[in-house]
């Protein structure tokens, strides 16, 4: 893997700072990336999205949802169920696990549902209206909101 310096960035730039951060914690991630267990995210719509995640052979106690701030974090963990089998194969893994998701700002978890051993968590951006965009009215002649010009 190639590093990368983002110092150029740190020069001509001001307050990008979280997304450099973003990305050295990404390509530090890629290296240990766990691929157990499998999943999905897909777009739902315009501001909406879906983590689906594969967890054969977990029920709803097992699993975990959690949401701290930019992060959402599924974990699950298999009660021992007491009784010693003996598996002449062993193809459904039900090892316990973590995943990390970084959210972006205003997102969140607005539900999650564990559905024919698939849990699907679904997330909706929602930006405040202070941030969204607006239109300024323009005044006409030499007031504005009641206060004179000073030419």
């Amino acid at each position: 893997m190639r590093p990368y310096d983002f110092s150029p960035l740190y020069r001509a730039t001001v307050g990008f700072d979280r997304v450099t951060d973003l990305m050295d914690r990404v390509l530090a991630s890629e290296v240990n990336h766990s691929t157990y267990p499998p999943y999905n995210i897909e777009k739902t719509g315009e501001d909406s999205y879906r983590i689906s995640v594969a967890v054969a052979g977990f029920s709803e106690a097992d699993l975990t949802v959690e949401q701290r701030e930019n992060a959402l974090v599924i974990a699950a963990s298999k009660a021992d169920e007491g009784e010693e089998r003996t598996y002449l194969h062993r193809g459904i893994a039900t090892r316990a696990f973590e995943k990390r998701f970084h959210l972006a700002d205003h997102v969140r978890v607005s539900g999650a549902a564990h559905i024919d051993g698939m849990l699907h968590v679904d997330l909706v951006r929602e930006v405040p209206e202070a941030l969204k965009p607006r239109q300024i009215e323009i005044a006409k002649g030499d007031r504005i909101e009641g206060k004179a010009i000073e030419a």
